[in-house]
């Protein structure tokens, strides 16, 4: 009998184990780091206060951008770095009442919500608590039904859901009215099967049902609502105390009226009630808070050492803002001075990417439901952002933001960051400089193994002599331009002329000189 309870007692102990959540895999920290790395800076220390001798330029194109659009109002913001240094607002948040839109009036941002949902699964997978490798069936079992178009395709996965690669159709305005929508609706659509427009990680298409899917998932993980979750894990810590899910919980006077142009007057539309669809597009917020937010992620940029203040790592920011998924390429873009500038256009985690023809960088995202337009841009390079939101339907935020950003640029003449120059970039410099016109016996241990027989010694000596003779009598070396800590470009400016020299460095301990371009430069 003994045994018998022994035997028992072991059966049920291994049972309790098997039971538990399995523990995961969190994502591994760095241990050592270079003592060579400085972080790149802005060099205009004054770049605010430039902004600011032009925001009346702002203000000009959004107030017209209103009056051609029939926005009932527009508010509107400009953060720098770590603050919002300047906000504005035209029109009213509630023609009824007569109430003027302001910083702190309170705006559905719709889809503006899914970088947040993205957040708040990066939290988890930081955690420990996922990885979005995982299927999504993993965590909504009712997914594991689902029929997928071929045989040869894979399951859904979480990092589909986040990039819009999931395979479902592109669903707006669809997915908008889907807002109020309980849990029971959203699994009941599930479990009733979907329809696919591609297999899983095939192409992008915009999917609202896929980030709502996303917020089932972050209840089910953390046993929390999503909107519990995602106000007490991001919103809290970041203080914005002004934005929620939903309106009737917040001060009727300071929550806007969304309104259509319909036979040339607005007309309220129904504000529609927070529901299981509330993590694709659900969040109201205030110009105030979500700047706290686009600071938030501007700050994640540049990569550097130093203690973390946030919800998440600056890394996980900075992945949310990578081109994941490509969106298309827009060839015949223009910006708002008539120059053809095409793009490439991509999806982070719940943020848009794109480059123009510049190389500048954009992130953003907009949003619009029935009542609301919004949208943010971010350029993490130049350390600024710009949002705007309105209380009209699908209103086009977009354009008057791109007109606001491109004209803050040239006027107050923003530049990217400076890449400090790394010990050993400067060192190569040196040497490099001593070599180019002689090319002595000793200067081999300067190059890699791949250097001269990639074209000999004599052939190196000979095309740089030549070059040097055109620019004359040397009169100065520039300082070296890196592009990271082991790349960079200067210039020997001669009496006639001037050359420029960029190097590569290879990845060794000690790094080699593995790639050189001397030419003739027209300044």
């Amino acid at each position: 009998m003994k045994n018998i309870c022994t035997i028992c007692l072991i059966g049920i102990i291994i049972l309790v184990i098997a039971c538990q959540p399995k523990a995961r895999r969190v994502e591994n920290k760095i241990e050592t780091i270079s003592n060579d790395y400085l972080t790149p800076y802005f060099e205009d220390t004054a770049r605010a206060n430039k902004i600011l001798k032009y925001v009346s330029v702002a203000d000009s194109i959004f107030a017209r951008s209103a009056r051609a659009n029939h926005n009932p109002s527009i508010a509107y913001g400009i953060v720098v770095d770590d603050k919002l240094i300047y906000s504005n607002a035209v029109g009213f948040s509630n023609f009824e009442k007569k109430i003027k839109t302001d910083n702190k009036s309170r705006f559905r941002i719709a889809s503006m919500t899914k970088s947040f949902t993205a957040m708040a699964i990066l939290k988890l997978r930081d955690e420990g608590k996922l990885q979005i490798s995982d299927a999504a069936a993993q965590y909504i079992p009712e997914m594991k039904a689902l029929q997928y178009p071929t045989s040869d395709g894979k399951p859904i996965t979480i990092f589909n859901l986040l990039t819009m690669s999931a395979g479902f159709p592109e669903d707006n305005p669809w997915g908008d009215r889907q807002l109020s929508d309980s849990d029971e609706d959203l699994m009941t659509l599930v479990k009733s099967g979907i329809s696919f427009s591609n297999n899983p990680g095939v192409d992008f298409e915009y999917s609202n049902l896929g980030y709502a899917l996303l917020g089932r998932i972050i209840a089910n993980v953390s046993g929390k609502s999503y909107q519990q979750y995602v106000t007490e894990n991001i919103l809290s810590p970041l203080g914005m105390k002004d934005c929620g899910y939903e309106y009737t919980k917040m001060p009727s006077d300071q929550v806007a009226v969304g309104y259509r142009w319909e036979d040339q007057q607005w007309k309220a539309e129904e504000l529609l009630k927070d529901g299981s669809y509330a993590s694709m597009g659900g969040m109201i917020c205030t110009i105030d808070d979500f700047a706290k937010y686009m600071s938030f992620l501007l700050l994640a940029t540049p990569p550097r050492n130093g203690i973390e203040i946030g919800p998440i790592s600056r890394s996980s920011v900075r992945e949310m803002q990578q081109p994941w998924k490509f969106r298309g390429l827009a060839a015949n873009r223009r910006i708002h001075n008539g120059e053809l500038c095409p793009a490439t256009g991509s999806y982070g985690f719940g943020l848009g990417w794109r480059q123009d023809c510049h190389g500048t960088i954009t992130v953003s995202h907009s949003g619009g439901l029935p009542g609301f337009g919004s949208v943010h841009q971010l350029l993490p390079e130049l350390g600024i952002g710009v949002l705007a939101f309105s209380n009209l339907t699908y209103a086009n935020m977009g354009s008057p933001v791109s007109q606001v950003v491109d004209t803050l640029i040239v006027l107050a003449d923003l530049k990217k960051r400076v890449f400090p120059v790394s010990s050993v970039l400067k060192s190569k410099q040196e040497q490099l400089t001593k070599v180019l016109p002689t090319w002595n016996a000793d200067c081999d241990s300067l190059f890699a193994e791949n250097f001269f027989p990639d074209k000999s010694k004599e052939r190196w000596k000979n095309e740089t002599t030549a070059l040097l003779q055109q620019i004359g009598t040397i009169k100065n070396v520039s300082s070296i331009h890196p592009e990271n800590l082991l790349r960079g470009t200067f210039t020997i400016t001669g009496e006639k002329g001037a050359i420029e020299v960029f190097f590569t460095l290879t990845p060794e301990t000690k790094p080699l000189i593995q790639e050189l371009v001397v030419l003739i430069t027209n300044q």
